[in-house]
């Protein structure tokens, strides 16, 4: 029988995007060699397990609507669902799974992580350790797959048991230092082409250096 446990999270340096790289013990309590997993892992954050200041509060309004209904609203989000080989094992083993991440505000996870605080960034006055206790985000961990294990009589094949789970909780500092790596102190709008044309020629019209101009310009216009 196999069991799960996540030991630890950190960013992915090397990444052609944005990732976290999720460290995963397995470990197996029947004596013989596990000669592979095919592992699949679905990850879900659980909004109910964090606390929210008054400004995160607002800036999730999109996601959960009113706090008055965060009752009902406060529902798990899908963050990824990944497939990853784990290779043989006797006792114990520490998988590595990547995860990739996105700046897309329209995915329900980049949009619930974005509007969160990380830890110091508040002023809060309590103890170091209790504020990033409470900061960090809630993982769940679910797992499934095919384990192909056994000795010199041969190999047998078994499933990872439906109701095998783990749990973690990421700091939203870490989340920030994967997303920094690629879009330091920038994030991303997804627009329809007819929008982005407008914007274009809107820009090139006004010869406006860079998109922040371009998007300041059409603020104060508005604002007037």
């Amino acid at each position: 029988m196999l069991s799960f446990a996540c030991i630890g999270a950190r960013p992915e340096p090397y990444a052609a995007g944005p990732s976290l790289v999720f460290d995963v013990q397995v470990s197996h309590d029947g004596g013989q060699r596990v000669h592979s997993v095919a592992l699949r892992t679905q990850i879900r954050i659980e909004p109910r397990g964090r606390s929210y200041t008054p400004e995160e509060t607002g800036k999730l309004a999109d996601l959960f609507g009113a706090p008055a209904r965060w009752g009902e609203t406060l529902n798990p989000l899908q963050f990824a669902q990944i497939s990853t080989t784990v290779t043989g094992f006797t006792d114990s083993t520490v998988v590595p799974i990547s995860v990739p991440l996105t700046y897309d505000l329209d995915v329900a996870s980049t949009k619930y992580f974005h509007g969160l605080t990380a830890d110091g960034e508040d002023g809060a006055e309590d103890s170091r350790e209790d504020r990033a206790e409470a900061r960090a985000v809630s993982l769940v961990f679910l797992f499934s797959g095919v384990v192909y294990y056994g000795g010199l009589a041969g190999v047998q094949v078994g499933l990872v048991s439906w109701h095998e789970e783990a749990t973690f909780r990421l700091p939203v500092a870490t989340w920030r230092a994967a997303m920094d790596a690629h879009f330091p102190g920038s994030g991303w709008i997804r627009v329809g082409t007819r929008t982005l044309d407008a914007l274009s020629a809107y820009r090139s019209e006004r010869t406006i250096p860079n998109w922040d101009e371009t998007f300041e310009h059409l603020l104060k216009e508005a604002e007037r």
